[in-house]
């Protein structure tokens, strides 16, 4: 019974660390505020209110992973929000030629910093040094430290919901059909995939849970997506799953088959782990670097512009302090601070545990002073706990999080063996 239960959670208690401390500050924080962080505006306004952190720590994890450190994408999405801004407002320009516009400056700073890391050799730690204090000032020469307001299409991409069709009007309810459409594909993807992952086991001839075991699983994740949907979709009229989140899910679906699914992906792993070993292997180093610091960069555009379309305009002060944010949710999310572990799920994990946080503190009139000192004190407690854990001679625990799973061919090979 023992085993079974073990297969049933994920085959080790200890890769849910960190989705057991979210569950139980959400419960905490629902209960403290008398069931207000569960609520349908609440919700929406922890998605759409932290997208730009989740979205800049999906490319920092990589850059950590890989053993460097980015403290520059909180200047460079400032520079693309006001960017963003005088191409709209300041020139009159659409909208579209405003993100691409956005999105070009992204990618020319990753070129730079790519540059300076891979090709020159500078640690990233000086280069993305240069580039808060660089990019930090060009915010404030290109829009004259000022405020610039964006046009509505992109305040919708920051802070808009789905309502691309019309909503379903049953009795006292009003449902919005996107979001619940978007919860039914993602629990049709449960089926698919974890389908799809037992018969390829069974096809390598390796052992795999019973069959209940997987239903009970699928049909608890499929349960939790369709609620979470629920919610969303029967909120308050005219709301529903914001346009940010919508963001953030197509992008952590790209990145973590990328780190998990990829030769590139890989290579982040192996260079992290071990610079000269994964040469030797034949992976290039210098095009992980390069890698690895031009996507940061281009996601903190992307993350730049949610912001800016949030907030309705670009301010001399966006982008403070947002890499620390970032590393943060890297670290609690179970990255290693020496480099080579970490996960694309873990981290948005532990975005959201800072997130909720932030959140529920707020809830309960915390001030700005509580709150920086418990997300400190979350922090150190996070890595102080995976540290000692490696000193001690076991495993990571919360590096085990989404630990990604053998390959079957691999898995027969170490039985043989």
């Amino acid at each position: 019974m023992s085993e079974q239960f073990k297969q049933l959670i994920g085959g080790n208690i200890r890769q849910l660390a960190m989705v057991a401390v979210l569950i139980a500050e959400i419960i905490l924080f629902q209960i403290l505020t008398g069931g207000t962080v569960l609520s349908p505006q609440n919700l929406q306004n922890v998605i759409s209110g932290n997208a730009y952190v989740l979205i800049l720590a999906m490319g920092m994890v990589l850059v950590i992973i890989a053993g460097h450190i980015d403290l520059s994408v909180g200047s460079v999405a400032a520079v693309v929000g006001i960017v963003l801004a005088v191409l709209t407002t300041s020139m009159g320009l659409p909208w579209w030629v405003g993100v691409l516009g956005g999105l070009l400056v992204g990618v020319l700073i990753g070129l730079w910093h790519g540059f300076w890391v891979a090709i020159v050799g500078v640690p990233a730690f000086v280069v993305t040094l240069a580039g808060m204090l660089s990019f930090r000032g060009l915010n404030q020469y290109i829009g004259k430290s000022n405020s610039i307001p964006v046009p509505e299409e992109v305040r919708t991409l920051g802070a808009g919901y789905m309502n691309f069709l019309p909503p379903i009007e049953t009795g006292n309810w009003i449902i919005n059909s996107p979001t619940m459409l978007l919860a039914a594909l993602g629990a049709a993807a449960v089926v698919v995939l974890k389908l799809r992952s037992r018969a390829k086991l069974v096809a390598a001839g390796a052992s795999v849970p019973k069959a209940w075991v997987m239903w009970v699983q699928i049909v608890f994740a499929s349960a939790l997506l369709i609620g979470l949907g629920w919610v969303f979709a029967t909120g308050r009229p005219g709301t529903s799953f914001p346009i940010p989140g919508l963001i953030v899910i197509v992008l952590f679906l790209c990145y973590n088959f990328l780190a998990r699914n990829t030769p590139l992906g890989r290579g982040v792993y192996a260079v992290g782990g071990n610079r000269t070993a994964a040469a030797l292997t034949g992976i290039s180093v210098r095009k992980v670097n390069f890698f690895v610091m031009f996507n940061s960069s281009v996601l903190a555009a992307i993350a730049g512009m949610v912001f800016v379309g949030r907030s309705t305009a670009s301010t001399p002060f966006d982008g403070n302090s947002w890499e620390l944010d970032a590393i943060a949710s890297v670290f609690i999310g179970g990255a290693s601070v020496w480099g080579g572990i970490g996960t694309v799920g873990g981290t948005m994990v532990g975005a959201l545990v800072m997130a909720f946080l932030n959140n529920g503190l707020q809830l309960l009139g915390a001030g700005a002073d509580w709150t920086q000192m418990i997300k400190g004190l979350v922090l150190l407690l996070a890595v102080a706990f995976d540290v000692l854990s490696k000193v001690q001679g076991r495993p990571s625990i919360i590096g085990l999080l989404w630990k990604p799973k053998p390959k079957p061919e691999a898995e027969q090979a170490t039985k043989e063996a």
